[in-house]
């Protein structure tokens, strides 16, 4: 379907920075290049050192020769792409200028918006406010009528004294403890048996 139709996918548009990369890649791979037929070249400069004229000398310088042709030729290709990537680079670096100058243009027209003045003003208020928080908090949190430092010798006592006063109540009948209430034992006068009255009523 897709070779039909197409995919509806975009790619998105190789970068600046994305062909700087590409070619960095290719540099490095020719400089691995340049240094192969470097090694080659120098076994040959050791065997043409060696050698007597003739035809064995003569193949030699042959093949030395088709070799410096290659690295001749990988010189002028990395040579190329250098100078390719010292302009893409320049071109990168030309676009954030102009980035960081329009970035700077806009911030000046916005911050020539605000009023120094007004934001000071408001600085001020809020440290007016601020303090008059402080000093709130502060008065609410006095304590009236208890002093500051409490002698703990004085709390001991006080809490022995208040706990002999506790067990003494315990140890105490309630008929004591209320004066106008009757003993538990005393419920009701005496009833006389032959009238069924009680005698108080028979005294009379």
């Amino acid at each position: 379907m897709n070779r039909i139709f197409g995919s509806g996918k975009a790619k998105p548009k190789p970068s600046l920075q994305d062909a700087i990369s590409s070619t960095d890649t290719r540099i490095g791979s020719i400089e691995v290049k340049l240094k192969k037929l470097d090694g080659e070249l120098s076994v040959f400069k050791g065997q043409l050192a060696k050698m007597r004229n003739g035809p064995g000398k003569s193949a030699v310088q042959q093949r030395a020769l088709r070799v410096l042709q290659q690295k001749k030729m990988y010189q002028a290709q990395l040579n190329q792409l250098q100078q390719q990537t010292f302009n893409m680079e320049q071109t990168a670096m030309m676009a954030t200028v102009d980035a960081m100058k329009m970035a700077n243009k806009e911030m000046k027209k916005q911050y020539g918006k605000i009023d120094i003045d007004k934001i000071e003003s408001i600085h001020y208020d809020m440290e007016d406010l601020i303090e008059q928080a402080n000093e709130i908090q502060e008065t609410m949190g006095r304590t009236y009528g208890v002093p500051d430092e409490v002698d703990e010798a004085d709390l001991e006592a006080e809490l022995e004294a208040l706990g002999t006063d506790l067990l003494e109540e315990e140890e105490m009948p309630s008929y004591l403890k209320d004066t106008t209430a009757l003993p538990d034992f005393v419920d009701e006068a005496p009833v006389d048996a032959e009238t069924n009255t009680p005698q108080a009523e028979v005294a009379r």
